[in-house]
């Protein structure tokens, strides 16, 4: 069993209280994090902010390339937690794994880049012989706030990018999985980062006092759009950067490449149990080719394995409870008893629920109006581009999207008017590398993009300051 105490000044402090956490598969305890109140968590805030770091950009760097070193080497080790925590099977962990490593890589990239600017002042009659320079400088405090759906590559989007511009910061991780964020917290501290840098807390007030302290300077959010609302309007005057949920729309227009489609359907779907944020929630697909993509797709998805997760073969575990699984039962049920055809799936058993198939949902029905979290693909019929486009943006929510098609035109509408912040051509609406912008707008976030080189910006303030310069 895992267990780890708040890490709090670099050492694990333990508490009278403890926060128990359990596999999804088998119920079993796997572990146990300290749960501390709100006195103390303020206690801990207030050493976090009063405590500067002055780290040199080469040992920023040395550190996250340390710290990526060691997961390489125990990618194993930390899949397997992972999976513990999550029910997520040893596939999604392993590929979790190596992409904490990319973000961790990526800012030490760029915690090695020169980020200021050079503007000179005598391009106008109004100018002088001077130069403004910019330079970047790190917040005081921030606090982060992660989901359980990607346990350690949620905190270390937020704990790297922090790293890499000397930025203290107190990460709550999510009560159902937060072992693998204190695991990458203690690395972290044995790869060389310096106490009060990073300290990790859980407990039934933290979340609320991180949200409302005037001593965090920026708020980091990975979660649901309700929460992210009641952040935003109990934060106050400070930073916010708002991952939020989504609906994200795969287009298959009349042009597409059905076997192509379904492929891209199967990878942006299924993956992680459909618990991203990006997965695929509707599958919009033109009239004259939806019977033809409705069964292929059917026909692929009946060869997704999915059971326990430990087992390697398997491409798919649990969802996150067994309330989560039947939250998903209730709303393909409903969305059954409104008219949609069940194609395939649809049998619960625990927190194991069967990638599902449906065919002729409705825009409106609770299954895709809302963000059902979990391995559904919807498909929806529509007759023509516009109709897709309105259909893909009647939604509050905006995050990501795919188009399918090498129709140009169609490809340049969708791009130019769909409501969201990512459109990806011939590719689900997930695909990113870690490092470039992601985000998404109305429900789905401010607007505000993660990724390193936004989240590292979002992390500073840039400071102008200006220099005689005679020379020609």
């Amino acid at each position: 069993m895992h267990q780890f105490g708040s890490i709090i000044g670099g050492a694990q402090i333990e508490s009278g209280q403890w926060l128990d956490v359990h596999n999804p598969y088998s119920n079993d305890l796997v572990g146990r994090v300290a749960a501390i109140d709100a006195t103390t968590a303020g206690k801990i805030l207030y050493q976090t902010h009063a405590t500067t770091f002055d780290l040199s950009r080469h040992d920023r760097a040395q550190i996250l390339n340390r710290m990526a070193d060691e997961i390489e080497d125990r990618s194993d080790e930390i899949a397997r937690l992972i999976t513990d925590e999550s029910g997520l099977c040893l596939k999604d962990t392993r590929y979790e794994s190596s992409r904490v490593c990319d973000v961790l890589r990526f800012s030490a990239i760029k915690a090695l880049d020169d980020d200021s600017e050079v503007f000179p002042c005598d391009i106008t009659q109004n100018g002088r012989r001077r130069r403004i320079y910019t330079t970047r400088q790190p917040l005081h405090l921030i606090a982060a706030i992660t989901p359980f759906n990607h346990p350690m590559n949620q905190v270390a989007h937020k704990v790297a990018p922090a790293i890499a511009t000397n930025n203290a910061v107190v990460l709550k991780p999510s009560e159902k999985t937060p072992l693998a964020a204190y695991y990458l917290a203690q690395l972290a501290l044995d790869c060389g980062l310096p106490s009060d840098m990073l300290n990790v807390i859980n407990g039934p007030d933290v979340a609320n006092l991180l949200v409302t302290s005037d001593l965090v300077d920026l708020i980091t959010f990975t979660g649901s759009s309700a929460i992210g609302r009641s952040i935003a309007e109990r934060a106050g005057y400070k930073r916010l950067v708002l991952e939020l949920g989504g609906s994200s729309a795969l287009l298959v227009l009349s042009d597409a490449d059905i076997a192509a489609a379904v492929e891209i359907t199967v990878a942006g779907l299924f993956k992680n149990s459909a618990q991203r944020c990006t997965a695929i929630r509707r599958i919009l697909v033109h009239s004259s080719s939806a019977d033809a993509f409705a069964a292929m797709l059917a026909e692929q998805t009946t060869k997704i394995t999915y059971g326990d997760p430990y087992d390697p073969q398997n491409d798919m575990g649990t969802v996150i409870s067994v309330e989560a699984a039947k939250e998903i039962e209730c709303r393909v049920d409903d969305a059954l008893a409104r008219g949609a055809r069940l194609l395939t799936g649809h049998k619960r058993d625990g927190a194991l629920y069967p990638p599902t198939v449906l065919d002729c949902v409705e825009n409106d029905y609770p299954l895709v109006a809302q963000e059902t979290f979990g391995p559904v693909a919807p498909i929806i019929r529509f007759d023509t581009l516009d109709e897709a486009i309105a259909i893909a943006n009647d939604t509050p929510y905006g995050l990501s999207s795919g188009v399918v098609s090498n129709h140009w035109p169609s490809i340049q509408r969708a791009i130019s008017e769909l409501e969201v912040g990512t459109v990806n051509v011939n590719e689900a609406p997930s695909y990113r590398l870690e490092w470039t912008p992601f985000g998404g707008i109305k429900a789905s976030g401010l607007g505000y993009k993660e990724g390193v080189i936004e989240t590292m910006k979002a992390m500073t303030n840039v400071k102008t300051y200006s220099l005689p310069w005679d020379a020609p």
